[in-house]
């Protein structure tokens, strides 16, 4: 366990505390200070991991996703200083991208194997993906759920229009349409879709920033939509 002193503030200042719950509530000025202001936690695990051939670069950006995710769940009031809450979350994220890395095929040379041979690799890596996916499908809430499977046919079935999935559960064309894209907002989501990015190449943290941009917005149209 390590624990680093703030630059501006242990976890008790009210600043900090409004700072991490104003970045927890959308404010992207407050998250984007947070994540400058402990980048420099980010350099220091990746320099005390053993990052074998993942390149030194790509090991930020994992980490800097950790980071991201420990200060939107980081709760100020628990007594536990950022720097250590947020370690573990950086230590994790760098570590699945070392492993996720060493796991990819090598780039073909003069001495690999023909084409051929990488065939069975190519088949394992589709069937992860698609193994990643139907679990991330599985987190969905129950009626979200039920609503992507019958939209992409994921049950074996033909793929459904919205009118044939309202009459299917006894809802609107627009509440099925509503529901549809509430389901790929949340898919989305960087909390909920990090291992399927990262077997995609979508784990960057700009990937991420544009996932939560897109919840956002969503989350305002609803509202706009529903007072």
């Amino acid at each position: 366990m390590h624990t680093h002193k703030h630059e501006m503030g242990g976890p008790d200042s009210p600043s900090e505390a409004t700072r991490f719950q104003e970045a927890q509530a959308g404010c992207r000025t407050c998250l984007n200070a947070l994540m400058a202001q402990h980048d420099g936690l980010v350099q220091a695990v990746v320099r005390r991991q053993v990052l074998g051939d993942l390149p030194f670069g790509e090991a930020l950006q994992a980490g800097r996703i950790g980071l991201w995710q420990a200060i939107l769940h980081f709760d100020p009031h628990r007594g536990v200083a950022f720097s250590t809450y947020a370690w573990t979350s950086i230590m994790r994220h760098v570590w699945r991208a070392v492993k996720l890395h060493t796991r990819s095929p090598p780039t073909r040379g003069c001495c690999d194997p023909p084409v051929e041979a990488l065939d069975p690799i190519a088949h394992c890596e589709e069937r992860v993906v698609q193994q990643a996916l139907h679990d991330l499908v599985g987190r969905l809430p129950d009626r979200l759920r039920d609503v992507i499977v019958a939209r992409y046919g994921l049950d074996g079935r033909s793929p459904a229009f919205y009118r044939q999935i309202g009459a299917r559960w006894g809802l609107s064309y627009e509440r099925a349409r509503q529901l549809h894209e509430e389901a790929l907002v949340w898919l989305r989501h960087p909390a909920h879709s990090q291992t399927l990015r990262s077997l995609l190449s979508r784990h960057r943290l700009a990937d991420y920033q544009l996932a939560d941009e897109l919840a956002q917005r969503w989350l305002q149209k609803r509202r706009g939509e529903r007072p």
